[in-house]
C-alpha cells in the first residue's frame, strides 16, 4: 500500500488515499469517538470495490465502477492502519472494521475471504466486523456464506446493517437505484441471522426531509426482537445536494424535524432506536458516511461545510 494523501485530525479521524499493490486507488478511514480513547473504541472503514455501481442518491462514492478489489487489497488497507498504530496485536476493547467506505460489499466475495482470515491474522479480542449493505438481487450465496462465517468466527460480535432510507417502495428504488431485496426478504434473513446473544440487525435510515417513512410498514415486517432502527443524518455530499436531499436531523436536539412521530412510534412499538450523529468535524475531514474525497477533488464548484481539510 502506497499512501498518496492523508487528511484529518489525530483526535477525530483520518481519510487515507492509497494505491494498492495492484495499482487501484482506494480510500479508507480510521476514526475515534471523543471523549472515548482509542484503546476503548477504534473504527476502521475500508473500501471493497474500485468505485460503486449502485449510485445511491446521497453517496459521493458512486458514479464510476472499475471492478472488485482482491482479498489482498482489502487486507492492505486494514493492515496498514493496524501496523501504524499497533502490531498484529490490537488491544482495543471495541475494534470495529466497517466494509463501507467505497463499494457495496456483497458484490465482492473477497470480503468473505477477508472475514475468514482476520481472526488468524490479528490478535484482536475486541474485533467487531460490520457489513452495511443494500442487498442487491443475486447476492443470496454471499449472504448464506456470511451467515456461516458469523456462526463460526463471530458469534455475538458481528454487526449487519441494511440500508432502508424509505418505506415507500417507489421512492426507495429511486434512492437506491438497483434491484435489491424487498422488506420481506430482509426480514426472513434477519430472523435467521440473529441467534441468542447476537447483535440485532440494523435497519438504517439516512433520513432526509423528503423521505417517506411509515412506522407501521416497519412493524408489519420486522420484529423488535431481531431488528433495531438507526437514524442518521444525510451528510453534506455533492450527490445529496444534486439530488435535492435535505437532512431531517436537527443537530441541536439530535432529533428529526419532519419525522419526529416516526421515531416516537417506533419506540412505542418496542424498537431500539439509535439516533447516530457522530462527530460533525468528520464532515470537514470527509470521513463521514457517503463522503468521498476523490469526488471533492474533481469538483470545480466546492460545497460548504464539508471537505474543508482536503486541499
Amino acid at each position: 500500500m502506497k499512501i498518496l494523501e492523508k487528511f484529518g485530525k489525530e483526535e477525530i479521524a483520518y481519510v487515507y488515499l492509497g494505491k494498492t499493490s495492484r495499482g487501484n486507488l482506494v480510500e479508507f478511514v480510521e476514526s475515534i469517538q471523543p471523549p472515548i480513547p482509542r484503546d476503548e473504541k477504534w473504527v476502521l472503514i475500508v473500501s471493497t470495490l474500485n468505485g460503486c455501481p449502485v449510485q445511491c442518491m446521497m453517496c459521493d462514492a458512486g458514479g464510476f465502477y472499475k471492478g472488485k478489489l482482491t482479498k489482498e487489497e482489502i487486507l492492505e488497507q486494514i493492515l496498514y492502519l493496524v501496523n501504524t498504530r499497533y502490531s498484529k496485536k490490537v488491544p482495543v476493547k471495541k475494534f470495529k472494521i466497517q466494509f463501507a467506505r467505497m463499494g457495496e460489499p456483497s458484490l465482492n466475495d473477497e470480503v468473505l475471504e477477508v472475514l475468514k482470515e482476520l481472526p488468524e491474522i490479528l490478535d484482536a479480542p475486541g474485533l467487531l466486523p460490520s457489513i452495511s449493505t443494500v442487498a442487491p438481487i443475486g447476492t443470496n450465496d454471499f449472504f448464506e456464506e456470511l451467515y456461516e462465517i458469523k456462526e463460526k468466527f463471530y458469534r455475538n460480535r458481528f454487526q449487519l446493517q441494511f440500508s432502508i432510507h424509505s418505506t415507500d417502495e417507489n421512492q426507495r428504488d429511486k434512492i437506491i437505484p438497483i434491484k435489491k431485496w424487498n422488506f420481506e426478504r430482509i426480514a426472513l434473513y434477519g430472523e435467521k441471522f440473529v441467534r441468542e446473544g447476537d447483535r440485532k440487525v440494523t435497519l438504517n435510515f439516512a433520513l432526509a426531509k423528503e423521505n417517506i417513512v411509515d412506522s407501521k410498514v416497519i412493524k408489519s415486517y420486522f420484529s423488535p426482537e431481531k431488528f433495531l432502527i438507526k437514524i442518521t443524518p444525510v451528510n453534506p455530499t455533492y450527490s445529496a445536494i444534486k439530488n435535492g436531499l435535505h437532512s431531517d436531523i436537527d443537530l441541536n436536539s439530535f432529533m428529526p424535524v419532519n419525522h419526529k412521530n416516526f421515531v416516537e412510534e417506533l419506540k412505542e412499538y418496542g424498537y431500539d432506536v439509535l439516533i447516530s450523529i457522530g462527530e460533525l468535524e468528520e464532515n470537514n475531514i470527509g470521513s463521514n458516511c457517503g463522503q468521498y474525497v476523490q469526488k471533492h477533488l474533481l469538483e470545480k464548484q466546492k460545497i460548504e461545510n464539508a471537505y474543508n481539510f482536503v486541499k
